[in-house]
């Protein structure tokens, strides 16, 4: 039976797990083995991002980690600056390390809950949020949230996403997940398989990417992209109109 969004983890539960997880999620090719095609979306988002926002000159990446997205989109651009922001002061202060040292600039941290910081609004020409929105819990607080990215992003600027979604279909949603349980043996064997779905029932509440989809259309943005999906993980994108 699926934990009530109510007793999902506290963002400081989940801070806590991340401040112990850094030297894992400091690796652009092995930091999210459990995400699927996660180099892959990683690159998408981050050429996706270059691709549909000429000039960059600001960027927020909104659960950071240890910065191996904006260090990826560093490698397809240069100049901007980047507001880093994430629960755990550890993963903050290893990005802000990883990416200066990628010749990033300009960067600045913002330790906490995204929906709680202030941000300059209308400012970042791109956003980036990967394996992040699905700690989001109801209707309205994924709303909120997608209003808040619409009012930070810059006119003509983009965001771009990439996390772990459900599906509208029950017996799709169960297909899917029994090919993400048999990849995950695969990677690490049942006892491991059984630990990453563990920690996914406690703390995460993912939504459909045509959910989000829509809820971005909703919103504001003007166009939508859906760049890649894969059994339960998908990499996808929103336009905002210019001025």
């Amino acid at each position: 039976m699926a934990i009530p969004l109510n007793q999902k983890s506290s963002t400081d539960t989940i801070r806590e797990r991340f401040d112990n997880d850094v030297e894992r999620f400091s690796n652009l090719q092995t930091g999210q083995a459990a995400t699927i095609d996660a180099p892959l979306a990683m690159e998408l988002i981050t050429q996706a991002a270059v691709a549909a926002t000429p000039s960059i000159k600001r960027v927020l990446d909104i659960g950071c980690g240890a910065g191996n997205n904006s260090l990826k989109l560093a490698q397809c651009s240069s100049g901007f600056h980047c507001d880093l922001l994430d629960l755990s002061q550890a993963m903050l202060d290893r990005a802000k390390q990883r990416v200066i040292a990628a010749g990033v600039p300009s960067v600045e941290v913002f330790q906490g809950d995204f929906r709680g910081i202030a941000l300059p609004e209308q400012s970042y020409d791109v956003i980036l949020a990967a394996a992040v929105l699905h700690h989001l819990r109801d209707d309205s607080d994924w709303e909120q949230a997608f209003r808040k990215i619409y009012r930070l992003t810059a006119p003509g600027g983009s965001v771009w996403i990439s996390d772990l979604v459900s599906h509208e279909s029950s017996a799709v949603h169960s297909m899917m997940w029994q090919r993400y349980g048999e990849y995950l043996s695969e990677l690490g064997g049942q006892t491991y398989r059984d630990k990453v779905f563990e920690y996914i029932d406690i703390e995460d509440s993912p939504r459909p990417v045509t959910y989000q989809l829509e809820l971005l259309r909703k919103v504001g943005f003007k166009r939508v992209e859906l760049l890649h999906k894969n059994s339960c993980f998908a990499a996808f994108g929103a336009f905002k109109g210019a001025t």
